[in-house]
């Protein structure tokens, strides 16, 4: 019979849409505040040189991190199949038993469930206990160049935004403008991952929005309190002086 049906489920993208959002956040978060901070002992000049060296260097170590970060995940999943597959040859009655063991715990009556894992087992045993065995699925697969190509893309990405804000406002209102555009550009990233990921758009935003850099808010504090600083200087009564 031949079979058209097809689905795109959005869990198929969590594996790049996870880095390109860490990316997209920490390039945003450490470039404003590295903006901010040289802004306020230095020009424009300094700030873009600044930033721009902060761009390449946290594109490349985001890519870095995320690829070696993934490729231990990879090598656990491989050394759990190659585990897995001794096991098999060792052994393949009570493999069968186990997985027959896995169909009865999801309901299916013990007849039919040693009737299932025995048609698993004959057309490829090591696929059907990688599945509902250890819970490996193409979707949870780890990808180290495709995490790491995300993650440096959208850290890149995030961090030209601040840093193009830099270049464009008034040399003597870059803390402010930085500060400010930042909190808008964090709210879009979060309205976009939420439509790529298909979760609800304005809880995600108000998550990337205020959780900034880390649930600790190391990396949001200077941003915010770089925005309080510039408008104290902008305005002496701005900030409560």
């Amino acid at each position: 019979m031949e079979r058209n049906h097809f689905e795109e489920h959005y869990v198929a993208r969590v594996g790049w849409l996870r880095a390109a959002v860490l990316g997209a956040n920490d390039g945003i978060i450490s470039t404003a505040s590295l903006i901010m901070g040289v802004a306020a002992a230095s020009g424009r000049s300094e700030v873009l040189v600044a930033g721009m060296a902060g761009l390449a260097a946290g594109a490349l170590a985001m890519a870095a991190g995320e690829y070696v970060s993934v490729s231990s995940q990879a090598d656990t999943e491989k050394a759990d199949a190659l585990r897995e597959q001794a096991e098999i040859e060792a052994d393949p009655e009570e493999e069968l038993r186990a997985l027959a063991g896995i169909y009865e715990d999801r309901g299916l009556a013990p007849a039919l469930a040693l009737e299932v894992a025995t048609a698993l087992h004959a057309k490829d045993p090591l696929a059907a206990h990688l599945r509902d065995e250890l819970g490996f699925s193409p979707h949870s697969e780890a990808k180290p160049l495709v995490a790491a190509g995300a993650s440096a893309a959208s850290f890149a990405i995030g961090a030209a935004l601040p840093l193009a804000t830099a270049a464009l406002v008034p040399e003597a209102g870059i803390s402010l403008w930085v500060t400010l555009v930042s909190l808008l550009f964090l709210a879009a990233l979060g309205a976009v991952g939420a439509k790529a990921g298909g979760a609800p758009m304005g809880r995600a935003v108000v998550r990337v929005t205020f959780c900034g850099d880390g649930g600790d808010g190391s990396g949001w504090q200077p941003v915010w309190r770089g925005g309080v600083e510039a408008c104290g200087d902008a305005d002496q009564g701005c900030a409560g002086r």
